[in-house]
């Protein structure tokens, strides 16, 4: 190997991942934040389609935070699909429909799917009543203009898919255990990372990414591109991969709506083991991306991060890749600093920043491990183990 080889290749993905970040961070400051300009109700009619499976701990506060809507009570409904859940959730979500009439319970029947998830969002989009689909989970809590600011941008953008914002909180403990509150750090700030770049991708309309915690689309559009077809046996994707299906079909119809008023708060995974499953699950999915400017996004930002431990172990041969490896651990930081410094002020996440520098080789080790086994391994979520 020519010895300027590694040195080269270094340089290069170092200059095409800094241009990377720097698209992101100007999108993102390009984009303006949408005012809600709807005063006097609405007439856009809304189905949140919530799957959930063993959120008995969560539930009731999302459910709350529903009957807690400045949008008019009669202009959407609930539908919460119970995914064979062996806690209380249905009990709970039951005793709520009994005393509030826009809130129905559906128990999901279907057994020996790769995709419960899926299977239950088209169960609660087969039974809704309304025109626009919007989808959370079980473990979230919206804020109270949520349903008012989404019916204020479909009345002025007009879209038929809608991405929107989700910022992590500390989640409920599991049963005998505390919170690990550096893992909500690490959590946080990555996935306060990603939801920008996220923002920053659909409103340059360079590729497809959304959070199935917080997203709408049209009913009639969901069918018209046969809904989940094709990506039915694929356990994750029940946003992203559908989102693209759509945005074939509507490219300049699908839209980011930037808005703090439709924030939706979602836990935190509470054990280290439960954040690795959770991320392995979102990286299987990039295996099955129709979107391919997506995927060499994902084999860029891989390949920078594996160029780090590469360095590591150049070390131990010549010196001098200690200091390249010191060099692009700080160069990293600064690079991404200002986007993630933007973005931490539309979540008000600023007091997380004094940690960033520190997260970096976590950080790294993290996105390979992740993503090499969302390719290969398995994963157990919700306890369920996917392939």
């Amino acid at each position: 190997m020519h010895p300027m080889f590694l040195p080269v290749l270094l340089a290069l993905l170092f200059i095409f991942y800094a241009g990377l970040i720097f698209f992101y961070d100007r999108s993102w400051r390009a984009m303006p934040d949408f005012k809600n300009e709807l005063i006097n109700g609405g007439d856009v009619k809304f189905s949140v389609i919530v799957p959930a499976r063993n959120e008995d701990a969560n539930i009731g506060d999302l459910m709350n935070s529903l009957q807690s809507q400045t949008y008019p009570n009669e202009l959407f409904e609930v539908i919460v699909v119970d995914d064979h859940s062996t806690d209380n959730t249905a009990e709970i979500v039951k005793s709520l429909a009994d005393s509030q009439n826009n809130i129905t319970l559906i128990r999901l029947q279907d057994q020996q799917l790769n995709s419960y998830k899926k299977r239950a969002i088209e169960k609660g989009i087969a039974a809704s009543k309304n025109e626009w689909i919007v989808c959370t989970d079980g473990d979230c809590a919206v804020p109270e203009n949520w349903l008012t600011t989404y019916a204020s941008f479909i009345r002025k953008k007009e879209p038929v898919f809608i991405a929107a914002p989700v910022r992590l909180v500390p989640g409920i403990p599991t049963t005998g255990k505390k919170n690990n509150h550096l893992l909500y750090i690490f959590q946080a700030l990555d996935f306060m990372v990603l939801q920008g770049i996220t923002a920053a991708s659909v409103f340059k309309k360079v590729h497809s990414m959304c959070n199935g915690a917080n997203l709408a689309y049209k009913k009639d559009v969901f069918y018209e591109v046969n809904g989940f077809k094709g990506v039915d046996d694929i356990a994750s994707g029940d946003d992203m991969l559908l989102m693209h299906k759509i945005w074939k079909k509507y490219p300049k119809k699908v839209n980011y709506l930037k808005s703090k008023e439709t924030i939706v708060e979602t836990a935190a995974a509470p054990t280290w083991t439960d954040f690795f499953n959770q991320r392995i699950r979102w990286a299987s999915k990039a295996k099955h991306y129709d979107d391919k400017r997506i995927f060499w996004v994902l084999l860029l930002v891989y390949l920078f991060n594996l160029s780090f431990p590469v360095l590591a172990v150049a070390s131990f041969f010549n010196l001098k890749y200690l200091y390249a490896l010191l060099i692009f651990w700080a160069a990293k930081t600064l690079i991404e600093l200002p986007f993630v410094t933007s973005v931490s002020k539309f979540f008000n996440l600023q007091k997380l920043l004094k940690y960033f520098f520190f997260f970096q080789p976590a950080h790294i080790a993290y996105t390979i491990i992740s993503g090499f086994l969302g390719s290969f391994g398995k994963y157990e979520w919700k306890g369920r183990m996917v392939k």
